[in-house]
């Protein structure tokens, strides 16, 4: 029997309503479930900078993941100019591991969130600086962990969204993290210049020098996209490294519990 169409659009309408209320549940359900993973990611991924909390991290169950952290790692935040901010425009507190890097991507340079970490444990310190960038197919990012005295690298930890297997994608292995450990993050002149991929594989170290890494054949668009983000975000931070921490007044020595 053919149905008026009055009929169908009731229906339609009543259809939309408990399917929308069916997914409104499971969202509220799945929600915390979701948040939690995603703050157990990011986490791994910060205390992934230093390589013997990466080795460490492949043993550990996810509660054991959430201690470590919160036994080694401090947390503050910054803008664009490097002074702290711990309130956003509703009063609210601001942690640093809530602030979404990629949402911040897109906005102007001077309106972004600056979240940066301290790790400290068994006698290492060390700066923990998020960064994010463009990759050859999409969306690449990372922590970088930078000695104290903030001239080198002592590991980084990559993520992309969509590199080439076996190519780009190469940048999450610890063969490639590992070529980072150690390179300096200024030139003779102690100018800061980060630390750049270079073009090929298998180049000499002689070939290298201080603030150079061997490159990843096939890949150079990835590698690119690389060498751009920390060129840019350790770059955004030396104003906070300038006013806070070159001074010898280091807010990250208060001990600041933002977990």
């Amino acid at each position: 029997m053919r149905q008026s169409n009055s009929y169908i659009i009731v229906f339609s309408l009543i259809l939309t309503v408990v399917l929308g209320g069916l997914l409104s549940g499971v969202s509220q359900v799945l929600g915390p479930a979701q948040k939690k993973a995603v703050d157990l990611d990011t986490k791994k991924q910060i205390l992934g900078a230093i390589p013997s909390e990466k080795e460490a991290l492949q043993g550990m169950t996810a509660e054991q993941i959430l201690v470590r952290y919160s036994e080694v790692i401090t947390s503050v935040v910054a803008d664009y100019n490097g002074n702290l901010v711990t309130t956003n425009e509703k009063g609210e507190p601001i942690v640093a591991e809530n602030v979404n890097i990629e949402k911040n991507y897109k906005k102007p340079v001077d309106q972004r969130m600056f979240p940066l970490f301290k790790y400290n444990a068994d006698g290492q310190e060390a700066y923990i600086v998020p960064t994010f960038g463009a990759g050859l197919w999409d969306a690449i990012w990372g922590f970088v962990a930078i000695s104290p005295d903030l001239k080198s690298v002592v590991g980084v930890s990559f993520g992309h969204k969509g590199e080439t297997p076996g190519l780009g994608a190469r940048i999450t292995t610890d063969e490639i993290q590992s070529r980072y450990q150690g390179k300096e993050l200024y030139n003779g002149q102690d100018e800061f210049v980060s630390v750049q991929m270079v073009k090929g594989e298998k180049n000499p170290e002689s070939a290298l020098g201080p603030n150079k890494v061997d490159g990843m054949a096939g890949a150079t668009l990835t590698a690119n996209g690389v060498n751009s983000m920390l060129q840019n975000y350790l770059g955004y931070y030396q104003n906070y490294f300038d006013k806070n921490v070159r001074t010898g007044a280091s807010a990250m020595t208060l001990n600041i519990d933002n977990n």
